[in-house]
């Protein structure tokens, strides 16, 4: 029977979680959060750092778990091994979901950034026919197939397209790091005097307020979530127990200080009180932001980077996504056919595919509603359920799975580990409270507009599926205890 090839080294595991967090999370999401968040004002880089606070602990939780059980799927595993097969489950199930409709989102956001660079050139044609919302759905749906039929192909073509991505976005984005430092608000007022004729004005009151402090973080956490999809990968490891925490932490590290540079140097650049006035009318980029200072040259290549970034989002994440699927499928708690494995490329082609189809449902999503941050909330309190279940996995598995809990390699004193888990399983309540408060007392014309409803939903869906595939299992004799008591066979 084929199965799953171990053919990814450590720079192509730290590649997909690297590639999965940096996109639309530094581009996008700490510049319309001054619309997302009223008030945050100048506190953006400080929710930014108090954000990556629980991301890090979450991240030992998974490199700890990861080094116990290294196959794919992750998070569903590492709850369906500690803590119950049906919360592991559903509570991945929310995950698949939210991160599909994540990837349908960030194909959606591309065509904006490729139709500012066509602005940049001055191809005004061009630019006119990517604004149009046609062109705009046909090329988004265009771009995630693309890298659909990329994750088909294999292994090979996924390193061979993730990783050379993965540095000409950081060489591009490093424009943007020396660009935004080299300038400031005096630099910024003049140009926008100069264009646009308008004076910057200064800078207006921001008290701190917690709530929306914490708020803020709540949302900027979700920039962070791209290292579980290393442990996603865990059955395509080549050395599982050694790389795949070495990955997390060198994903966490690259990207918490490229996240720290990059938005920074946006801010020293742009007022945030003009990033304000702006996002409160309309969609704001950084590149688009740092346009009026740059010769056009620079702006081209800013928003190359950005695009790039965007665009190299999408084969990490489909990678993702659908190993969860592969490892549900393979544990019998969904359909079998899910975790057919092409025999000579070694890729769960049906999962695949079907991941590419509900992204295709983010797309279609996005385009109706107008608005992309229903999806960046929805992925937000999955990904917090999910790392609070982490986290808790980690304090249970020695007392539900001892055998499987002898492998941890990470964190190897106990009271380091549960100390440090308990810990992060305290900052996501806080994060989830926080998250949960904010999108039901938010201001929608309409219940499907509110995250948590729609989690629920969700939620329902798994748990129906769950139900159907457990009770087929048991009609065919399968002994539950035991085969959620071990680790898939490869």
């Amino acid at each position: 029977m084929p199965r799953l090839a171990r053919d990814l080294g450590l720079l192509a595991l730290a590649a997909t979680g690297i590639c999965s967090m940096v996109g639309a999370s530094i581009n996008i999401v700490p510049i319309m959060l001054q619309r997302n968040v009223p008030g945050i004002g100048p506190w953006v880089l400080p929710a930014f750092a108090f954000a990556a606070l629980p991301a890090l602990l979450a991240a030992l939780a998974y490199a700890t778990l990861a080094s116990a059980m290294p196959r794919a799927g992750g998070s569903y595993l590492y709850a369906s091994r500690a803590l119950s097969p049906w919360l592991g489950f559903v509570a991945s199930f929310s995950q698949w979901f939210g991160l599909s409709i994540a990837i349908g989102v960030v194909s959606y956001v591309i065509p904006p950034f490729l139709r500012d660079v066509a602005v940049a050139l001055e191809w005004s044609g061009v630019a006119a026919a990517l604004g149009e919302g046609r062109v705009r759905l046909a090329l988004a749906l265009g771009v995630l197939w693309t890298f659909v039929g990329v994750n088909l192909r294999g292994l090979g073509a996924y390193q061979r397209t993730v990783i050379p991505l993965m540095f000409l976005m950081f060489a591009l984005g490093a424009i943007v790091i020396v660009v935004g430092f080299a300038a400031g608000h005096e630099e910024f007022g003049a140009a926008l005097l100069a264009r646009e004729g308008r004076d910057l004005g200064a800078a207006p009151s921001a008290p701190f307020d917690l709530r929306v402090f914490l708020s803020a973080s709540a949302v900027l956490f979700s920039s962070f979530i791209g290292f579980d999809a290393i442990a996603q990968a865990g059955g395509e490891a080549r050395h599982p127990e050694r790389d795949l925490p070495r990955a997390i932490g060198l994903a966490m590290v690259v990207v918490g200080a490229f996240y720290f540079l990059f938005a920074g140097a946006v801010y020293h650049t742009v007022p945030w009180w003009f990033i304000a006035s702006e996002a409160a009318t309309k969609d704001l980029t950084a590149p688009g932001l740092l346009g009026y200072i740059l010769d056009p040259r620079l702006t081209v290549l800013i928003v190359a980077g950005a695009a790039v970034a965007l665009i190299n989002d999408l084969p990490a994440m489909l990678l993702s996504v659908s190993r969860l699927m592969f490892a549900w499928a393979a544990d019998g708690v969904f359909p079998r056919a899910v975790a057919r494995v092409h025999p000579q490329r070694h890729t769960p082609n049906t999962a695949v595919v079907l991941s590419g189809m509900m992204a295709t449902v983010g797309i279609l999503g996005s385009h109706l509603a107008g608005d992309f941050f229903l999806g960046v909330d929805l992925l937000v309190i999955s990904m917090l359920v999910n790392f609070l279940l982490m986290c808790v996995s980690v304090l249970a598995l020695p007392r539900t799975n001892p055998a499987l809990a002898a492998g941890m390699r990470v964190l190897r004193s106990p009271a380091l580990r549960n100390a440090l888990a308990a810990l992060g399983a305290l900052a996501l309540v806080l994060f989830l409270t926080v998250h949960v408060w904010k999108d039901l007392s938010s201001d929608v014309s309409a219940w499907y507009f509110r995250s948590t409803p729609v989690w629920l939903l969700v939620m329902a869906a798994g748990t129906l599926i769950y139900r159907r595939e457990v009770s087929a299992l048991r009609r065919a004799g399968v002994n539950l205890s035991e085969r959620f008591a071990t680790l898939p066979a490869e």
